[in-house]
């Protein structure tokens, strides 16, 4: 009874973790061998994994990633793709969050851009940061939702404080005046603090030229390019489909973008 009323009252206290150990200690017939101090590291341990394991479900899930399945772990580097393992490795397991640095994937529509960010953005969860995915085509029209319902302060100031920005599909529509601005004020305030993803079929040299506005294309890439790291991927689109009598293919960038 006693028992019972200690695990109800570590589930209020929402120490989940630590009831699930100690249930499954009073079940373990080894347990009674070990002495309190290291029964009670086991379940102090038991609590922070369970912590951490809650905090990457939930950043994983408010990310809306197009691949959330998408993992560093599973890229493919073959030859000709222009993809080099052990820099993504470098840069994965490196300091860019931290640092605010700006990851920019360019290539032909298919070769996997959007699946390498997303790989990024989900290894990044995984250590314990929070990202946000944006299609960019679809930004504007979202933008002026928020100008119209007055919510585009809060939304501004919740991307501000997201750890990793992942904007895919850069350069495929048109940018009008409010969008631009827009940008230029998402970017401004990442700059150096805040690490942000853009993904393009568009090679970077034309991207100025997209911007639209001289003056505000200088100053969006004079931000972006201040600190950052470039991936050109080449090869062939990796969303054709298999040849007749040949089952689909289990690479996990066959959908990407």
């Amino acid at each position: 009874m006693m028992m019972n009323t200690t695990l109800a009252q570590l589930r209020e206290l929402r120490l989940e973790g630590l009831a699930t150990g100690l249930q499954e200690q009073l079940s373990q017939a080894g347990v009674a061998a070990m002495s309190f101090e290291e029964r009670l590291a086991l379940l102090v341990d038991r609590e922070v994994h369970w912590r951490n394991d809650k905090r990457q479900t939930r950043l994983l899930k408010q990310a809306r990633l197009k691949y959330p399945q998408a993992a560093i772990e599973d890229i493919d580097s073959r030859a000709g793709r222009g993809i080099q393992r052990s820099a993504v490795m470098s840069l994965a397991l490196g300091g860019w969050v931290q640092s605010g640095h700006a990851v920019l994937i360019t290539g032909p529509t298919g070769a996997g851009k959007s699946w390498l960010a997303c790989a990024l953005a989900q290894h990044a969860c995984r250590r314990g940061f929070s990202a946000h995915y944006q299609r960019v085509p679809r930004l504007g029209e979202e933008l002026r939702i928020r100008h119209a319902n007055g919510t585009f302060g809060k939304w501004l100031d919740q991307i501000r404080k997201t750890d990793v920005l992942l904007l895919d599909d850069w350069g495929m529509t048109a940018l009008d005046s409010q969008s631009r601005a827009d940008l230029l004020e998402i970017i401004d305030d990442r700059t150096s603090s805040r690490a942000t993803i853009i993904t393009s079929q568009l090679p970077i040299e034309h991207w100025h030229e997209w911007i639209g506005d001289p003056t505000v294309a200088d100053a969006m890439l004079d931000r972006l390019m201040e600190n950052h790291h470039r991936f050109t991927i080449t090869g062939e689109s990796l969303r054709k489909k298999p040849a007749p009598g040949k089952g689909k293919t289990a690479n996990a960038e066959s959908a990407a973008g």
